[in-house]
């Protein structure tokens, strides 16, 4: 199975991304140190693509899935293709706040500590639909594990379109999110010029 191994401050960096939008409480002192180089159209272009991969998780092939299926969508495509990336499961695990980090969120969801309407579902790639109820198993829900994520992301906020109850650790999908709900700080329609050259 492919990952992505690059430390996480790091990919950060030279992104230019705030780790908060990962979960992570962390900051790097160091600067990206990139002399006065500008960047092309081409490179700014890249930078956006890589930085949805990344905040998301997601390779090269299954993204570029992603955006087909959002071209082919009624709208307009970069907007499908944010929304798509948000009600992937493993990003809906991390919106209620029943992980600390997104890739987190994809461990519990792997190692089948989630519920879909009350079904196992093990496919962080899952995508979660409006009136979905999401809940950690009973028998996860008393793990020492759970405990410590509702104390480092208890305090969360969670989006409009999702309700959570924390104390029994589950949450329903009230609506579709739009792309005025998703706080990620990727222009969509870069990637968008990137992939229609």
């Amino acid at each position: 199975m492919a990952r992505d191994m690059v430390p996480v401050l790091k990919r950060c960096r030279s992104l230019g991304l705030d780790p908060i939008y990962l979960g992570m409480s962390k900051s790097s002192k160091r600067q990206s140190v990139r002399g006065n180089r500008k960047k092309s159209e081409y490179g700014i272009q890249l930078t956006e693509k890589q930085k949805a991969k990344f905040i998301y998780g997601v390779l090269e092939k299954p993204f570029r899935n992603y955006f087909a299926k959002a071209s082919q969508m009624k709208g307009q495509s970069g907007e499908n293709l944010m929304i798509m990336l948000e009600r992937r499961l493993d990003n809906v695990v991390f919106r209620l706040g029943f992980a600390r980090t997104r890739k987190e969120a994809r461990q519990v969801v792997d190692h089948k500590h989630i519920l879909v309407n009350g079904k196992t579902v093990n496919i962080p790639s899952y995508q979660i639909k409006a009136g979905d109820v999401i809940e950690v198993k009973e028998k996860s829900k008393d793990s020492a594990r759970f405990k410590d994520i509702l104390e480092v992301a208890g305090g969360r906020l969670v989006p409009e379109w999702l309700e959570c109850d924390q104390e029994n650790l589950r949450g329903e999908v009230k609506a579709m999110p739009t792309r005025e709900q998703i706080d990620v700080p990727v222009n969509e329609m870069l990637i968008v010029e990137l992939y229609s050259k």
